[in-house]
């Protein structure tokens, strides 16, 4: 006679699983249709030669930008829905939540990257924040490509330290900072000729955004 009966609860881990293979595969596609080019963007942090060659506006709208925009979005969605969890604020199975955080995400980005459109427009750098915004978008899709496997560790494995998300972090804030170097140094004369948009430009598109985003989370999770 069976005295107790407990439900056994079993994650459901089929949507990420599916995810992380379409992402792999959009990567092996891309490196196999763009190996010369995918090789040199596999070398971005330690030379700005890719910076360099594909600095055309015409590489923003390719075939292989916005295939690694959707790796991109998928892989910082996944990141901070992993993240999260390790802190205890959502479950790492959550599909609603995953959905959720990149649909913001991809929100987030294009309305940004509008509205940056807008301002440049008003303040008659269209194409310096058009090459800015490739440099970023460069940037950016390394550092999604890059925290990818780390994504897959995190979600399969149990038990791992809190070290790993934080440091995580850490180097992309560093990739970051470093494409922002990279580019005002490749674009010094443009920023010297238009100092005061520029700043006026950093201010309110890559720092107040930001800023309250942070406001908003941490005033959210109080």
């Amino acid at each position: 006679m069976i005295e107790h009966l407990h439900p056994r609860i079993i994650e459901n881990k089929d949507w990420a699983t599916a995810l992380f293979v379409l992402t792999f595969a959009v990567v092996a596609m891309t490196k196999s249709a763009y190996e010369t080019r995918f090789s040199e963007f596999s070398k971005l942090i330690f030379s700005d030669k890719y910076a360099k060659i594909y600095r055309d506006n015409s590489h923003m709208k390719s075939s292989f930008t916005v295939g690694l925009f959707f790796v991109q979005v998928i892989s910082f969605a996944f990141f901070i829905l992993l993240t999260l969890n390790m802190y205890d604020k959502a479950s790492k199975t959550d599909y609603v939540l995953f959905i959720q955080i990149a649909t913001f995400l991809l929100y987030f980005i294009l309305a940004k990257y509008l509205v940056e459109k807008i301002v440049a427009a008003a303040f008659n750098i269209d194409d310096f924040v058009e090459l800015f915004n490739l440099q970023k978008v460069t940037y950016r899709t390394y550092i999604g490509v890059l925290i990818l496997p780390i994504n897959a560790i995190l979600f399969y494995y149990d038990n791992i330290s809190t070290i790993v998300p934080l440091t995580t972090i850490g180097i992309s804030l560093c990739i970051s900072l470093y494409s922002y170097f990279i580019s005002i140094k490749t674009y010094q004369n443009v920023i010297i000729g238009k100092l005061f948009y520029f700043i006026l430009y950093l201010c309110a598109l890559e720092i107040a955004p930001y800023y309250f985003l942070y406001y908003w989370i941490t005033k959210g999770s109080a």
